[in-house]
């Protein structure tokens, strides 16, 4: 009886000292693996994020909200009254300039100057007769054969007929004036919209529509509103720039840049009522990628900062003193250092003191922190973990 209970007695105890002999293996390995690949972490270290302040060359911009604007836009009326007899554009396709757009019943205009040129021409015949009568009377007076008043009336009437040939000239060029009105001709290169009037159709010139609107989309437009205190530094970058400021357009939904232009317009003032000054730059627009009407995004390119001290924005932190960021030590400890931010644009801040380039900030985790702490990457601080579970594996 007693041998019988031996026997599952010792094959517990070979078990449990081989389950004791595995344990203290694996612990022996994971202490080996986080010796080898980890590096001691300084009890009570705190984990952020770091980077590098750098120096770089930094375009400097400013951002706005801009409307599409035409070039030019033309609404072309017609300048006589007359019946419409056809249009020569269909709607929404591109013209040039000089290009016939619609013809005005022109019948009575042309008889108007076939009129005008009759009667200068009867006037130029009255006028050649009388000035062979003023030859003819000129020499009967040398001759006493006839009166002073007769050659004084003779030149009256030559004079007064030369008076009315001019005046036929006249009438006639007014007449071809008015004939060339029942030909509209598009005044600018652009494109049409809609027809306002049908063939068909009687117009006048004072008729306030119109017949058809021409917008110049290429070149095209864009006007833009900034802040009235960016005047000073719009100002300086124009005087100190021998070529216009750059603008560049962009979706309001996309980063992709649409157009990029050049600064046409910096209003003669700035409006007191929304404190800000209005702007206009002018783009090549071949693919119509703006659209009159249109709303984008635009920045204003003030020129480059060379080799500007540049850091994540996340790095800068704000206080009732001032701008400041926390500073990494050679000792992986932090202090706070106040500095002058320049500029903030996408992402990156411009430091004009406080810093050098090389220098380690904090971009996150400083809420944790305070001067003096001890500070450990967020990477480095995971890796112990992620060594551990790699060991379980």
């Amino acid at each position: 009886m007693t041998s019988t209970l031996s026997k599952p007695r010792s094959t517990l105890l070979i078990t449990a000292a081989i389950l004791v002999l595995i344990g203290a293996a694996g612990w022996a390995m994971v202490h080996k693996a986080d010796a080898q690949g980890t590096p001691k972490v300084a009890p009570g270290a705190i984990s952020v994020s770091t980077a590098a302040v750098k120096q770089q060359d930094v375009p400097m911009y400013l951002s706005g909200v801009g409307t599409v604007t035409s070039n030019a836009s033309v609404t072309v009326k017609a300048r006589i009254d007359g019946q419409l007899d056809k249009v020569g554009f269909v709607e929404g396709q591109d013209v040039k300039a000089g290009q016939l757009l619609a013809q005005i019943d022109p019948r009575t205009l042309q008889a108007q100057l076939d009129q005008a040129v009759a009667q200068k021409a009867k006037d130029q015949a009255q006028l050649v007769n009388s000035r062979l009568d003023l030859q003819r009377y000129t020499t009967l007076v040398q001759q006493d054969a006839a009166t002073q008043q007769t050659l004084d009336a003779t030149k009256a009437q030559v004079n007064q007929l030369q008076a009315a040939v001019q005046a036929d000239e006249a009438q006639i060029n007014f007449a071809k004036v008015q004939l060339s009105f029942t030909r509209i001709l598009a005044p600018i290169s652009g494109r049409v919209g809609a027809r306002l009037v049908d063939p068909g159709n009687i117009v006048h010139a004072a008729d306030t529509n119109g017949l058809v609107v021409i917008n110049q989309i290429d070149p095209i437009a864009v006007v833009f509103t900034l802040p009235e205190e960016t005047f000073q530094s719009i100002n300086s970058a124009l005087r100190g720039s021998q070529k216009p400021l750059s603008v560049q357009t962009y979706a309001r939904n996309s980063s992709a840049m649409l157009a990029q232009g050049n600064l046409a317009l910096l209003n003669n003032q700035i409006d007191t009522s929304t404190g800000t000054v209005q702007l206009k730059g002018i783009f090549q627009n071949p693919s119509h990628v703006l659209w009159p009407g249109q709303y984008v995004n635009v920045r204003l390119v003030l020129g480059d900062r060379k080799q500007a001290l540049t850091v994540p924005a996340a790095a800068v932190q704000r206080s009732q003193d001032g701008t400041y960021m926390y500073v990494v030590g050679a000792d992986s400890s932090v202090k706070i250092q106040p500095v002058q931010v320049a500029n903030i644009q996408d992402g990156l801040a411009v430091i004009d003191k406080g810093v050098e380039a090389g220098q380690r900030v904090v971009v996150d985790g400083q809420y944790k922190l305070k001067p003096g702490a001890k500070i450990i990457e967020a990477s480095a601080a995971a890796a112990p973990v992620d060594s551990t579970a790699k060991a379980g594996k």
